[in-house]
């Protein structure tokens, strides 16, 4: 398996591979990027404001023809066409630098197109709000099928740069619910709405609202709190052990994609080795740390290790990682599981070529890690998988 790499740089290519698991229609996708081809070459931090528009412009057109389907009484037509219009402002607002006009709008009328194709679509998406301080930590909850009073979740954690609605376009919620298995997809601290609306930034000690958001899913009437799992993606493979290790209710975890040493990552990318994930990286991640230089962020970043983590979690514990990861290096991957000794049952899967998803979070094929995961949460928090 490859990545899909139209442009001459990792990170432009990653936003399409992204958009293309999430349920972009290739032809679209082909539209948008033509245009684009020449900017491109310039580099990942250049063009971004062209990728902007062309991205929006194919979203705006997308809006339009489900206006007319909504005129018509097409909402089903009509949800379709704001699920792809959502996912391609949400991927092109992605792109841009933090204070990049025209950002925000963007941003607000991705949502408003994704609570209308849940609406319109029926989608098993509810949106809730956690309480948390003063403000609220926002997620979709999706339940599991079948399920009659109160069942098996798994809290979905984002990435650094990805938000609850591309979490949800994982799939994974969905093939949690077929195993009877509820989802809830978070937006925490320093991702999505929490950072954008809400102005929560990230801190290291994730267990900070990782015990918040176990305990607003084990209160609700529709949970069992003694099996609640948790999963993430990308910066969740350093977020999620962090959790589990320090907030002992979690019955379960599993990583789509290790993280052990973050700290240790923004080294090497300052020497330029390994793939950043988002143009505007540093700006990016001073944004996210609500930190004022490089100094500011290394210093809030320098706990992001799970050394001395891991040997406190005592739950199943699955760790995924693809060979070819260009982002975060397979030997994090190994640091991680070695030092996972005190689970009652480990495991770490290496996706290979031989079956795919061998990029950062399985970019290139997401369907493996997908399957995997929604298997080993049955089987540890009681779902079924047939």
């Amino acid at each position: 398996m490859a990545l899909f790499e139209y442009f001459p740089n990792y990170v432009w290519n990653l936003s399409l591979s992204i958009a293309m698991q999430s349920g972009a229609e290739l032809g679209e996708i082909i539209d948008m990027s033509k245009p684009l081809l020449e900017k491109a070459q310039a580099g990942e931090d250049a063009g971004t404001a062209e990728f902007l528009a062309e991205w929006m412009k194919k979203a705006n057109d997308l809006i339009a023809q489900a206006a007319d389907d909504e005129e018509k009484k097409r909402l089903f037509s009509a949800a379709d066409k704001l699920r792809r219009a959502s996912l391609y402002l949400l991927t092109a607002e992605r792109m841009q630098g933090h204070g990049h006009p025209g950002r925000k709008e963007t941003f607000s009328k991705a949502l408003e197109c994704f609570d209308k194709y849940v609406r319109y679509n029926r989608e098993n998406c509810e949106r809730v709000e956690i309480p948390y301080g003063e403000k609220v930590i926002p997620a979709y909850f999706t339940k599991g099928a079948g399920v009659e009073g109160e069942g098996p979740c798994v809290v979905f954690l984002n990435g650094l740069d990805s938000n609850k609605e591309l979490l949800y376009w994982t799939w994974l919620p969905h093939a949690l619910a077929k195993r009877g298995i509820s989802t809830l997809c978070v937006d925490q601290p320093g991702t999505g709405e929490s950072i954008r609306l809400q102005g929560l930034h990230a801190t290291h000690d994730s267990e900070r609202w990782g015990t918040p958001v176990y305990e607003y899913a084990a209160a609700r009437p529709d949970v069992d709190a003694n099996r609640v799992g948790c999963s993430g993606i990308s910066l969740g493979g350093y977020y999620v052990p962090r959790v589990v290790a320090n907030e002992s209710r979690y019955a379960s975890g599993a990583v789509w994609g290790a993280n052990h040493n973050w700290a240790e990552v923004q080294r090497k990318r300052m020497k330029r080795e390994g793939e950043n994930p988002v143009p505007h990286y540093w700006k990016h991640v001073w944004w996210v740390f609500d930190a004022a230089d490089q100094e500011d962020f290394l210093e809030k970043s320098a706990g992001m290790t799970l050394d001395g983590q891991m040997e406190k979690i005592k739950v199943p514990f699955l760790i995924t990682h693809g060979e070819k990861d260009r982002q975060i290096g397979l030997e994090y991957a190994h640091q991680s599981f070695e030092q996972l000794v005190n689970s009652p049952k480990r495991e770490l899967k290496v996706f290979t070529d031989y079956e795919g998803g061998v990029e950062h979070v399985g970019a290139d094929n997401m369907s493996f890690g997908r399957s995997l995961i929604a298997d080993w949460f049955a089987e540890t928090l009681g779902g079924h998988t047939a």
